[in-house]
């Protein structure tokens, strides 16, 4: 785990000091209902930060202290050796502490504790592919249903022998964005299908993209810039599914974006599904605009985020999965395709942390 930089004592302070000033003018009484809104909301997001920092200041006073009856000679031997003991124990704790709090000064990622829409694409592999965009569509499934997200198809195409040619999917949750953010690129798989008689390995892939749930404030949509179309849904080998147009396809012109939507009966219904994908799809293409100008030419350590980009490869003979970002092995691939992910997107949010912590202190 990578040291922080130091946050500077004045900036400690700051922070300390205005926690204080937003106490003492929320309990005043005497502010308009506007006000004390805009303060508790202020009040809200500074306080795990101004608890951090006292807790910061707390032991670099702390650290300074025993120090000082270290070096002083007139103590006895003890007492020195003591406050040595101490110390080391207490510069550990300020370490990790230092860290907490430049953590919590990052700029956050507004869209973190959104929900988000799952796209799944089969890639090259054929039915391989597909049954392979099915195992990852049912690991998501089940590492959703752990943290309590609740999964809802929005429009499956599926293929044969029970696989899926694309889905997509409204996760909803807190914090959902957050945790899967890092699922886009390309999966690839390595094994023998079942099919395959003379048991050599086949290789084939599927596209993730994880998109946060769009909000009405953040992407604005003309009605003018939209052009919908209405067709009778139709299932698998062509037959109807219903005799009604209910199926919609939505196009937004300037984008060139195209989204369907036809798994209900409802032409309503369908629309409302296509403008939240259609909304998500806009917001994501205005976030990775806005990230680019920021970023410049610098790329993350755990991936641009790119669909095009091979980001992990689960190999079934030897049972590993390994994330090619963070150069990470983990030699428990059943567990993991049965959705216990944890410890694989933990350690893909701790190299992310640890990036924007060095960055903080290259400025």
């Amino acid at each position: 785990m990578s040291s922080a930089p130091a946050v500077p004592q004045e900036r400690v302070d700051a922070i300390i000091g205005r926690h204080s000033d937003l106490t003492h003018q929320m309990a005043s009484g005497d502010l308009p209902p506007e006000k004390f809104v805009e303060l508790s909301k202020e009040y809200a997001e500074l306080d795990p930060v101004a608890s951090a920092a006292k807790s910061v200041r707390a032991l670099r006073e702390e650290v300074a202290e025993l120090t000082a009856m270290a070096a002083d000679s007139a103590s006895d031997a003890d007492m020195r050796e003591l406050a040595e003991t101490e110390l080391a124990a207490v510069q550990k704790r300020l370490v990790e502490g230092e860290r907490q709090l430049a953590l919590l000064m990052l700029p956050k990622d507004v869209a973190d504790q959104r929900s988000a829409i799952l796209e799944i694409r089969a890639g090259t592999g054929g039915e391989e592919a597909a049954l392979f965009a099915a195992d990852l569509y049912r690991m998501y499934q089940r590492y959703a249903e752990g943290r309590g997200w609740r999964v809802e198809t929005m429009e499956m195409s599926a293929a044969d022998a029970g696989g899926i040619k694309e889905v997509i999917a409204n996760v909803s949750g807190t914090g959902v964005f957050a945790r899967l953010k890092f699922e886009s690129g390309v999966h690839r798989v390595q094994r023998v299908p079942a099919t395959e008689a003379s048991g050599r390995i086949h290789t084939s892939a599927a596209t993730v993209a994880v998109l946060p749930e769009a909000e009405d404030v953040d992407i604005e949509i003309n009605d003018s810039d939209l052009r919908v179309d209405v067709f009778r849904a139709s299932g698998a080998g062509g037959q109807h599914v219903n005799t009604t147009d209910s199926a919609v396809r939505i196009t937004h012109v300037p984008s060139g974006l195209v989204v369907s939507q036809q798994d209900e009966k409802s032409q309503h219904k369908n629309r409302a599904k296509a403008m939240k994908v259609l909304r998500a799809r806009l917001f994501e293409m205005e976030r990775e605009k806005l990230a680019s100008e920021r970023a410049g030419a610098r790329k993350s350590m755990v991936g641009s985020g790119d669909r095009s980009e091979r980001i992990r490869t689960y190999n079934f003979p030897q049972g590993r999965v390994t994330d090619h970002r963070i150069n990470l092995t983990l030699h428990r691939l059943p567990s993991i395709i049965e959705g216990e992910m944890d410890e694989l997107i933990g350690a893909l949010i701790a190299e992310d942390e640890a990036e924007r912590l060095a960055g903080l202190g290259a400025q």
